[in-house]
């Protein structure tokens, strides 16, 4: 049986306040891209980092959020479901890695990982339909990230 995320219940705990990224996915439509946006002003404040702080926060963040996600999940009831966007915070994080410094940079970022996160080129569909659990939710994301951050790279060489 499926809820439908509101506020009271990502106030119900620590893991559903981050799943749903803050509140991000609570959005009626579109909470990925919600989510993506959210994940924004992190990366700015982790921008300035040295390169390896980085690494290390994103893989952190991705072996938390292979908990969070899951536990939200099974309270919830739906793999997956909509409102659960750490995901997209760290696909987002991930590409970001690969980013030359500057506004241009960031929004193309943004549109290549949701491109990537939406239209779910394989292998990141197979990922997305075979793998479950909190895993599950995140590593297609990852993907989707990792798929972004090259082109963003491969972009960045080209001009």
């Amino acid at each position: 049986m499926s809820k439908s995320p509101d506020i009271n219940f990502m106030l119900q705990h620590p893991a559903h306040i981050f799943a749903l990224g803050l509140g991000s996915g609570l959005a009626p439509r579109a909470p990925g891209t919600f989510g993506t946006l959210a994940a924004i002003p992190f990366w700015l404040l982790m921008a300035p980092l040295p390169f390896f702080a980085k690494v290390l926060i994103i893989f952190a963040s991705f072996i938390i959020g292979i908990w969070l996600c899951e536990k939200t999940s099974n309270s919830l009831g739906v793999h997956d479901h909509g409102s659960i966007v750490w995901d997209e915070f760290v696909g987002f994080w991930l590409t970001m890695l690969f980013a030359p410094a500057g506004l241009i940079w960031l929004l193309a970022g943004f549109g290549l990982f949701r491109f990537f996160d939406i239209v779910k080129p394989w292998p990141i569909k197979l990922l997305d339909q075979k793998v479950h659990g909190g895993f599950g939710i995140m590593i297609d994301d990852i993907l989707a990230g990792l798929f972004a951050g090259l082109s963003l790279l491969a972009i960045s060489a080209w001009v």
